[in-house]
C-alpha cells in the first residue's frame, strides 16, 4: 500500500510536470482516491472566482458539482471528524482544509466507515494537486495582466500621437495646453487644427469611461474631426457626422463630450458649437467674461442630435478663451469642498495678464495645493487661447 501511494504521489507530479491541466489534474485525483480500500464517499470543493465549486467526487447518489457548500462547513479551519444536519452533506464525516500559508483554497469531505487511514497520503497528495492548480491560476492571471499591460502601452502610445506635437505661440496666436492623466491612458483629447493661413480650429473633448477602449475610441474622433476639418466641412456637418461616427463605435456604451471653436483672423469672426461639455470662458477686451454653453448635447448618445446650434459672434479681435475638463473642478480639498467654477474663472480673472504658459503653471500649482491631501478623481486637461488680431 505505501508503495502505491508513492508511486501515485510521483505520478501525480510527473503529470504536474509534464503541464497537465486543471481537469486532468482533477480527475488524476479522483481516479487516485477511489483505488483507496478505506475513503467510500468523497467531495473536493475549490475556491473558485469568489466561490466554492466542487470539482471532484464518488461514491454519492448527488451531483455535488451543482451543489452549495454550506457556511457550517466553511467555517471549519482544522481537519477532523464532524457532523452535518444537511441531508446532503451528512453522509460525510470527516472534512480536510487544504491551506496555503493562511489561506483555505480547499475542503476535501470524505466518509470512512473505517476511520481515518493514511491521512497524511491524503493530505499530501491534496496539497500537492491543489497548489499546483492554485499556481496555474496566479500564471494565467498574471499572463492576463501583461497582456492587458501590453495593451495598455500601445494605447498609451497611441494617446500621445493624438496630441498636437506642436502649438502655435507667438504675438498673434498663443495656444497653450496642460494634460494629467488620471491613469497612465486617460479619456481626455484636446486638439489645434490650422485651416489655412488666417483661420484655425481648436477642440477639447472627454470620452466617458477610461483605459484602453476610450483611448481607441478617442483616437477614432480625433482621426475623423481632422479629416472633416481639411476636407473644409462645414462645422454643422462635422458634429453630425462625428456623432454618428462615436455611437457605431461604441455601440451606446460611450459618450463623448467636446467643445469645438473656429475663428477667422481676416472676419474677426468666432464660431463655436458646445456638445455637452464643461462650458469654457470667453474673456473679452472689454472685461467682461462669458460662458460658452449652447450649440448640442453629448455625442454618441442619440442616433440623431435633438437640437444643434452653430453660434457665431463677429468684431472679436482680442480675447481670452479658457476651456477645460471636468477633472479640474472636481478636484476636492480634504474637507470635501470641489474647487468648482466659480473659483476657476475667478483665479483666471486675477491672472490673466500672465503669460499663458505662466498662467497654466500657476493655476495647476494652485490647485495641488487646494486637494492637500486628497487625490484626483479624474483626468485633468487645459486649454486657453489668446487671440489679438489686430496685431
Amino acid at each position: 500500500m505505501k508503495e502505491m501511494q508513492l508511486n501515485a504521489l510521483f505520478e501525480t507530479i510527473q503529470a504536474i510536470n509534464d503541464n497537465a491541466s486543471e481537469e486532468q489534474l482533477f480527475r488524476i485525483y479522483k481516479l487516485t482516491l477511489q483505488a483507496s480500500q478505506y475513503i467510500k464517499k468523497l467531495a473536493l470543493y475549490v475556491h473558485e472566482e469568489g466561490k466554492w465549486e466542487c470539482k471532484a467526487h464518488y461514491g454519492v447518489l448527488a451531483d455535488f458539482t451543482h451543489k452549495n457548500l454550506p457556511d457550517t462547513i466553511t467555517a471549519i479551519r482544522d481537519a477532523g471528524e464532524f457532523k452535518s444536519n444537511d441531508t446532503l452533506f451528512g453522509v460525510f464525516n470527516y472534512v480536510l482544509p487544504v491551506r496555503h500559508k493562511d489561506v483555505v483554497l480547499a475542503y476535501v469531505l470524505i466518509d470512512t466507515a473505517q476511520g481515518i487511514q493514511d491521512l497524511n497520503f491524503l493530505a499530501t497528495l491534496s496539497n500537492i494537486v491543489i497548489v499546483a492548480i492554485e499556481n496555474k491560476k496566479l500564471a494565467r492571471k498574471q499572463a492576463q495582466q501583461e497582456a492587458f499591460q501590453r495593451q495598455l502601452n500601445i494605447a498609451k502610445d497611441v494617446q500621445s500621437l493624438l496630441f498636437p506635437k506642436k502649438l502655435p505661440y507667438n504675438e498673434r496666436l498663443q495656444v497653450v495646453a496642460s494634460y494629467q492623466p488620471h491613469h497612465s491612458v486617460g479619456g481626455d483629447y484636446y486638439d489645434y487644427i490650422p485651416m489655412g493661413k488666417d483661420k484655425f480650429m481648436i477642440c477639447i473633448a472627454d470620452v466617458s469611461g477610461k483605459g484602453v477602449p476610450a483611448a481607441i475610441l478617442m483616437s477614432n474622433f480625433q482621426a475623423a474631426l481632422r479629416i472633416l476639418v481639411r476636407e473644409g466641412k462645414p462645422l454643422a456637418y462635422i458634429i453630425q457626422t462625428l456623432n454618428e461616427l462615436i455611437l457605431e463605435n461604441s455601440r451606446g456604451e460611450n459618450y463623448i463630450t467636446a467643445f469645438f471653436m473656429e475663428y477667422d483672423f481676416r472676419e474677426k469672426k468666432l464660431t463655436y458649437v458646445n456638445a455637452g461639455h464643461n462650458p469654457p470662458f470667453l474673456f473679452l477686451d472689454n472685461g467682461s467674461v462669458e460662458h460658452l454653453q449652447e450649440g448640442s448635447t453629448i455625442l454618441g448618445g442619440f442616433k440623431k442630435l435633438p437640437f444643434l446650434n452653430i453660434i457665431t459672434r463677429q468684431g472679436l479681435s482680442n480675447f481670452l478663451l479658457f476651456c477645460f475638463t471636468d477633472g479640474f473642478i472636481e478636484t476636492y480639498n480634504d474637507r470635501g469642498e470641489p474647487f468648482g467654477v466659480e473659483q476657476l474663472a475667478s483665479f483666471i480673472e486675477a491672472n490673466k495678464q500672465l503669460d499663458r504658459k505662466q498662467l497654466h503653471s500657476k493655476l495647476l500649482k494652485y490647485l495641488n495645493q487646494f486637494r492637500g491631501e486628497q487625490a484626483y478623481v479624474d483626468d485633468i486637461t487645459l486649454l486657453s487661447c489668446s487671440v489679438a488680431a489686430g496685431v
